[in-house]
């Protein structure tokens, strides 16, 4: 099957915004106008098309990114709609991390909020060309302005209005699109009815300035690139439409201008014109840079083309457990082609993969292809080695793409199964869950033998433990992790070990005395050797310290691990035939277990390092 649209008329995007400014219906209605459904499905009422988890049904929330594609202006989109919570942030990140363009929503009433700070950065991070969307033209407090304002002094982005609105809140009629400098006014609720008219009389001269200031903007965005643009312009030529738009696309793409739409999703207006400026100004894989991997030593710069022709290089950015195709791996095709049925490298991995069924994914449906070609982003499933952040490549040319970092869980809750049969099964599906989600950890407590499962939020465990309990049928009671205390001594004192044995033949013998002190909050455990003239002889020393170390574990109070302390090692003896590794590390394991009886033990209060 060969593609059915050109690079250039390829768009990668995803949307991103603080939690209900409304990305999910924005998507939901992309979709609609470029016919992809045909019906519009709500977020609060669960019928959202890209919101198909059941967690995020009841919850009218987006959990999960969700892929689809559609086709506008003869320009294929393949978009990826991602959560706007702070707990589900590495969908974001590994969004971004593939994506060439996105579209950032900001609510008209609350502007930059915290989360939309959050997404941006993660963004400028990637090098993503962004257009933003200022939404929810129609509620109450709505103000255009006063977003486009908080964007400059919040996110330091050159943001330039491209359009502007005609009334607000429930005066919200249309949009002036300062390219043409033409009026779209919707005439029903619907956005079927739009009709293109002259520009208000009462805001022909704002939209003029608004126009003036664009101009300017974008002239100055692409100065250093495009000096024939900028002669024009120093001479007082004006500029052609084409020419705006061919220098705002410039721009955006070179991440040196933010073009700034707005509309309402939720009442149709404004999202056809977004999808225009998404086709005139986001890039297509040609436009960003080629992506940059490194040869298998992790060191020498390979470039990747973005081509057909070029050797095959992906990246796994995303797995799902699917419960009729089981592990799903979303990847991103940075150059040549991969057919059903062929095999690829796994080149984090270093093994060779059977590529099996290929699809493309629309949310939670699917539709199976032969081949896909550079730019796709798409899906393969039965893979068995393959996690997030791999590379799969051609087995003839190895490379490795840059891989993603993710952030370390920061709370934890202990889960038990309530049948002791369920013991099997829960194991199983934690570990399929956190092969999904990287900022999701399961473990056991060594010390308390509880399972513990850490994640990003409580919002992130609850959505976990709900899985388990619909997707994987595991019963399970979630509470409290039991704290496992810790132990330190508050006095230095001396102590002393001696193991000696006597049996027929070779004994054991093993001497040392041992300075121990209290040490700073969080040192841990030193250790240092101040014995003199081999009285102690060197290949003894690290016994001794393991001796001690192990002791260590076990406190004199409630049997708590003894932290947060130095052990020196003074004077010992030994005999030369019946001294041993062995009695040298019992030797100091008994010397511990004195010193800690007599430095007046005592068990500490949980710490945790919080960095705000």
């Amino acid at each position: 099957m060969p593609r059915d649209t050109s690079l250039e008329n390829t768009r990668n995007i995803g949307i991103m915004a603080h939690i209900d400014a409304g990305k999910t219906t924005t998507t939901e209605r992309m979709l609609f106008y470029t016919g992809r459904i045909h019906k519009l499905g709500e977020v609060h009422e669960g019928a959202a098309t890209m919101d198909f988890m059941v967690q995020e049904q009841e919850r009218g929330i987006t959990i999960a990114s969700a892929a689809t594609t559609c086709y506008w202006k003869n320009c294929r989109i393949n978009i990826i709609d991602t959560p706007g919570h702070v707990d589900f942030t590495v969908e974001v990140e590994r969004s971004l991390r593939v994506l060439d363009g996105a579209v950032a929503v900001f609510c008209a009433k609350g502007g930059v909020e915290p989360q939309s700070e959050t997404v941006w950065h993660q963004a400028s991070k990637y090098g993503v060309p962004r257009i933003a969307y200022v939404n929810k033209m129609d509620i109450t407090g709505a103000d255009f302005f006063h977003v486009v304002q908080v964007m400059k002094d919040r996110l330091s982005a050159n943001a330039v209005p491209i359009q502007l609105p005609i009334g607000s809140e429930a005066d919200f009629v249309g949009i002036i699109d300062l390219v043409k400098m033409k009026a779209e006014v919707y005439y029903d609720d619907e956005g079927k009815d739009v009709r293109e008219e002259e520009i208000p009389e009462n805001m022909r001269d704002m939209a003029q300035e608004y126009r003036d200031a664009m101009v300017d903007a974008v002239v100055e965005a692409v100065a250093d690139v495009d000096e024939e643009l900028m002669d024009k312009y120093l001479d007082g030529v004006i500029l052609s439409e084409e020419e705006i738009m061919g220098a705002i696309r410039k721009g955006t793409i070179r991440n040196t201008l933010v073009p700034v739409t707005c509309g309402t999703s939720y009442r149709n207006k404004g999202v056809q014109l977004l999808l225009n400026a998404v086709v005139d100004y986001m890039p297509s894989p040609l436009d960003v840079p080629p992506a940059v991997a490194t040869k298998l030593d992790g060191e020498t710069p390979v470039e990747i083309p973005c081509s057909d022709e070029a050797p095959f290089a992906a990246l796994v950015f995303k797995i799902v457990t699917d419960p009729f195709v089981g592990k799903l791996a979303f990847f991103r095709v940075y150059s040549g082609k991969l057919e059903e049925g062929s095999y690829a490298y796994n080149a984090s991995k270093k093994c060779k993969e059977r590529i099996g069924k290929l699809v493309l994914i629309h949310a939670a449906s699917r539709t199976e292809v032969d081949a896909v070609y550079a730019g796709d982003i798409a899906a393969i499933g039965g893979l068995k080695d393959t996690g997030t952040g791999d590379t799969l490549c051609s087995q003839g040319q190895p490379v490795l793409l840059e891989s993603m970092e993710f952030p370390d869980p920061v709370i934890r809750v202990a889960i038990e199964p309530k049948t002791k049969a369920g013991q099997e099964k829960m194991s199983m599906a934690l570990q399929k869950l956190s092969e999904e989600d990287p900022t999701f950890k399961s473990y056991t407590d060594v010390e308390t033998g509880q399972t513990i499962i850490a994640g990003m939020g409580e919002l992130h465990l609850e959505i976990i433990v709900d899985r388990l309990i619909r997707e994987f049928k595991v019963e399970c009671k979630v509470g409290n992790p039991q704290v496992a205390y810790r132990e330190s001594i508050t006095k230095p004192v001396k102590a002393e070990g001696r193991f000696v044995r006597q049996t027929g033949g070779h004994g054991q013998y093993g001497h040392v005395i041992v300075q121990v002190e209290p040490g700073e909050p969080g040192s841990g455990f030193v250790f240092e050797n101040k014995t003199i003239g081999g009285s102690v002889p060197k290949e003894f020393i690290q016994p001794v310290k393991a001796g001690i170390e192990e002791a260590s574990h076990s406190g004199a109070l409630g049997g708590y691990e003894l932290v947060d302390f130095k052990a020196t090692l003074l004077d010992g003896s030994s005999h030369e035939v019946d001294s041993s590794e062995m009695a040298f590390k019992i030797a100091g394991s008994m010397a511990m277990k004195e010193a800690m009886e007599k430095g007046g033990s005592v068990v500490l209060e949980p710490m945790m390092k919080v960095e705000v």
